[in-house]
């Protein structure tokens, strides 16, 4: 990388804190006002992208408070990079499936508490992932973007941040 580049890129530990205050940020905003104010529930799918959310900013603040070297930065950031390859994928699906003709779109199944206490896991998120009409509605928009729509830019902004903390030569 360019030095005077490098120079611009935050250091690893505010980079980490960074990835995570956008986390709890959205998180916030998904609970507090989606659900608590606007009473919107969310789908199957919504569900899997904040667990995968959380995930990754458990990654973002054991790296953070653990603030390895080069190579333990990487073995985070590599982690981070599959949990967020996985979130986009699963929000990739998701406006997929809003962006269906109404014809096309699948029909509604059971709900997620139901296919976990009825269903092995893997057939639970084979299910879930196949998605249903649930979660085709477009239940809010900001700018013009569902919640999906959002959630995608999310996960690709924070594999911007973790594609620099796995190109960054040293802190």
């Amino acid at each position: 990388m360019n030095t005077s580049f490098a120079a611009l890129l935050p250091g690893s530990r505010l980079a980490n804190g960074l990835g995570l205050l956008l986390i709890v940020a959205a998180m916030l905003f998904a609970v507090f006002y989606l659900e608590g104010m606007l009473y919107l529930e969310p789908c199957p799918l919504c569900i899997i992208d904040r667990v995968v959310l959380t995930g990754i900013g458990l990654v973002f603040l054991l790296a953070s408070v653990h603030n390895p070297g080069r190579s333990g930065q990487r073995a985070y950031a590599g982690l981070n990079l599959v949990l967020v390859a996985a979130g986009c994928a699963v929000a990739g699906r998701h406006v997929w499936l809003q962006h269906l003709p109404a014809e096309r779109v699948p029909e509604c199944g059971a709900s997620l508490d139901y296919m976990l206490e009825t269903l092995p896991l893997h057939q639970t998120l084979r299910k879930v992932l196949q998605g249903s009409g649930e979660c085709a509605d477009v239940q809010w928009t900001l700018l013009g973007l569902s919640i999906p729509e959002q959630t995608l830019l999310l996960f690709a902004a924070l594999g911007g941040l973790v594609l620099l903390q796995l190109l960054r030569h040293s802190d």
